[in-house]
């Protein structure tokens, strides 16, 4: 449901069945960090039109709509923040965090003037984080995040277990065995000889449904080479398999680091590009954003093609 103006004028609830539509345009901005793509709005309004999660999983459909795995609103900070972050997975639900998503907004917020120089304040589900913008001319090119701490808490990853560490799954007749760990969303990490051999599209799903993850996991399937550096495929929770997870990234390094595979400065190779990790106190998460294009889309519009059969 939307919040818009009736015929008369006057604002007022409405949906589909009663026939009429906001008039008001919805600018979208869709970004990629590493291949992890999101579509970005920029909404400070508060009074604004909220997008449902038909209307965002609509838009983030790669068939029939622009094509997404999120879609971020960008809205007004409070409290000492520039802006607040709200995540939206491609199925319509609702995320925590995204390293990725985080430094596709600071592009987005960075334009419109929000951030304070080459530094940006952002409030998220998961807690406030601090982007360090990285600019050629004037452009945001990368960013990096403080991503807040690394939790082995099974009560804060949430997992369902005595001991995260070393915990096994089996799917059709493969065990995988890793850990599990919070990043302000919940992730799995699992050791695979080459995770390019493994079926991410059928295992991914069915351990993001474990039953010992009360509100699902992120899966990364990993592998150490170098000393410094893991190669990462990974089955994000209600959006499937992405090029790039900045989370995952985040975990998998800090998994491999407890095991004692990885210093604490770790390139992740991911099928969508590096990402650079440094584990401490907080980790940080560094990469690339690039912004790929704008569009406006008339609210009734996206209604209208709602409205319409599959």
């Amino acid at each position: 449901m939307l919040v818009g103006r009736s015929p008369a004028g006057g604002r007022a609830s409405h949906d589909l069945r009663n026939g009429w539509y906001p008039v008001t345009v919805l600018t979208l901005s869709k970004l990629h960090a590493t291949g992890n793509d999101f579509l970005v709005a920029l909404e400070l309004d508060p009074d604004a039109p909220v997008l449902g999660a038909v209307e965002v999983a609509a838009l983030c459909d790669r068939h029939r709509g622009i094509g997404a795995d999120g879609l971020i609103t960008v809205s007004a900070g409070r409290d000492g923040a520039d802006c607040t972050m709200t995540l939206v997975n491609a199925d319509g639900g609702v995320a925590e965090m995204s390293g990725n998503g985080i430094r596709c907004l600071a592009w987005v917020a960075a334009r419109a003037g929000l951030a304070r120089g080459d530094e940006l304040i952002v409030d998220t589900a998961a807690g406030r984080r601090v982007v360090a913008l990285e600019r050629e001319r004037g452009d945001v090119v990368s960013a990096e995040v403080d991503m807040g701490s690394v939790t082995f808490d099974p009560g804060r990853i949430p997992v369902d277990v005595d001991e995260p560490f070393g915990i096994e799954a089996v799917v059709d007749g493969v065990a995988y065995e890793g850990d599990a760990a919070g990043m302000g969303n919940p992730h799995f990490v699992v050791f695979v000889d080459d995770p390019a051999d493994v079926p991410v599209a059928r295992h991914g799903p069915r351990i993001e449904h474990d039953r010992r993850f009360p509100r699902r996991t992120n899966v990364e399937f990993v592998s150490v080479g170098a000393p410094d550096r893991v190669t990462m495929r990974v089955w994000e929770r209600g959006v499937g398999e992405t090029l790039s997870c900045g989370t995952g990234a985040c975990a998998a390094a800090a998994v491999a680091h407890r095991r004692g595979l990885v210093p604490d400065r770790v390139r992740v190779d991911v099928p969508g590009g590096t990402l650079s990790v440094t584990l401490g106190a907080t980790v940080r998460l560094a990469g690339p954003v690039v912004h790929v294009f704008d569009v406006d889309i008339p609210r009734e519009r996206l209604q209208a093609a709602l409205a319409r059969p599959a």
